[in-house]
């Protein structure tokens, strides 16, 4: 489960790990504030200092023999003889005789094409299984389907390949096979609760970032009054969820702050007239990988050949170096930008490579069409990158200044901004406080003062 730093009675209990639990997660972390974390939906590959609730009971999957050790390539799967797996940069299928007969879903980052869950069809192209796998490579859960695709349950298992928890999403039970003794639980809260106890977590607070699984269980969970907190990550559509309703009317049983990490849904919250001095603008704390050096360096990742303005830009900043990377083989069209003495291409770029361009560079054109990739427009924030894009091609709003966002056909100004803040240093200084402004970025003492 990971060593961690008692600095303080609180338990961070999130509902999955997605990139803005990751955010919560590493800000504490910055703050000084090692908080032990608990996930409920286990994607299977959470880091090491990050704990399951379902994976607590199963065992260590580090250390058993048999398992591989390390995740699966895509084309390692068990597959009947004569099966055929194919694959690329964005998931993989498995084909009997033509037919196809699984689909393979890939952990991020998916160019790496490690095997995170294999879809199991039946003749008529319906789901029918799902298999989970770690980051150790081994099988360590399944979810079965009905003859119409919808769940029915989801069995865990051990590293032996016991079946340890069932989960029936009909009936809402959750089973465990607990040592000696079987455990049915009524709701998958009561399960987290009895996940809390049997890990010496009940008696701290629940630091939780939705309404949904980790709420209600802090609704169950007694012991320590009022120290319950909501980090709000989510958009405001519409009204005020009920749930948070119940927070802000004062009957909520331990919750009675909100923090929120969206402006938008902030400032929306205050129009709807939620109470001013129980929700709160929090940001995070970024670990910002270098200084911005000031250099007319900037880098492109793209998936594509599509790349908007690409020529009028190299052509109207010849001062200005372009690298564009790509995972795979570039087309002719966007080879021809090798014509160019400030372009150099990466095609099937590596890793280090990539990593040394986020060090060498000092500028982020988020400008290509399609999707993003190797998560570049956050990694081109931690690297103090001046983000630049289009409101056609932006991939990442939450980091990039409103000001740095041009219309495809305003290229011009675009090309206005490059230009004066690699002639002034301080009006880089000034772009880049803009950018960190609207990514709210915090200070460790705001989260020390939670």
């Amino acid at each position: 489960m990971g060593d961690y730093i008692e600095t303080d009675d609180v338990v961070l209990l999130l509902d999955n790990y997605h990139s803005d639990s990751r955010n919560l997660h590493t800000s504490f972390k910055l703050a000084g504030k090692s908080y032990p974390v608990a996930v409920i939906e286990d994607d299977g590959f959470l880091p090491e200092d990050v704990m399951s609730v379902f994976g607590f009971f199963l065992g260590d999957f580090s250390v058993e023999p048999g398992v591989p050790g390390r995740a699966r390539y895509f084309n390692q799967i068990d597959v009947p003889e004569y099966w055929e797996i194919s694959g690329n940069n964005s998931g993989g299928k498995v084909h009997d005789l033509g037919k196809e007969r699984g689909r393979i879903f890939y952990a991020e980052p998916a160019h790496k094409r490690l095997v995170k869950v294999v879809d199991w069809y039946d003749e008529r192209g319906i789901v029918r299984s799902s298999d989970h796998y770690n980051k150790y490579g081994a099988l360590y859960a399944r979810t079965i389907f009905n003859a119409k695709g919808q769940r029915v349950n989801k069995s865990y298992f051990s590293p032996s390949g016991k079946e340890v928890i069932m989960e029936n999403y009909v009936t809402k039970n959750i089973i465990l096979n607990d040592g000696d003794v079987v455990r049915i639980f009524s709701s998958r809260e009561e399960f987290v609760c009895y996940f809390l106890k049997a890990a010496g977590l009940e008696d701290r607070k629940i630091y939780f970032n939705t309404l949904s699984t980790s709420f209600f269980v802090s609704q169950r969970m007694g012991g320590n009054g009022t120290g319950d907190v909501l980090f709000w990550q989510e958009p405001i559509r519409g009204e005020i969820p009920g749930n948070m309703r119940i927070i802000l009317a004062g009957n909520a049983t331990r919750t009675h702050k909100i923090m929120v990490q969206k402006k938008d849904a902030y400032e929306r919250l205050l129009e709807l007239g939620a109470p001013a001095d129980q929700i709160h603008l929090l940001g995070y704390i970024y670990p910002f990988k270098k200084e911005n050096q000031h250099k007319p360096e900037a880098l492109i990742c793209t998936n594509s050949d599509r790349i908007a303005k690409c020529r009028e830009l190299a052509e109207a900043l010849p001062e200005m170096h372009f690298y564009i990377v790509a995972l795979t083989e570039m087309s002719s069209k966007l080879m021809s930008m090798d014509s160019y003495s400030n372009v150099t291409l990466y095609p099937g770029v590596k890793m280090h490579v990539y990593e040394e361009l986020l060090e060498k560079c000092d500028f982020y054109l988020d400008i290509n069409h399609e999707g993003e990739i190797l998560s570049a427009v956050q990694n081109a924030f931690l690297h103090n990158h001046l983000i630049l894009a289009f409101k056609e091609t932006m991939h990442n709003p939450g980091f990039v200044a409103e000001e740095h966002v041009y219309g495809a056909e305003d290229a011009d100004k675009m090309i206005t901004c490059i230009r004066e803040v690699m002639r002034d240093r301080n009006s880089m200084e000034k772009h880049l406080e803009m950018q960190r402004k609207a990514a709210l970025l915090e200070s460790p003492e705001k989260y020390c003062e939670i």
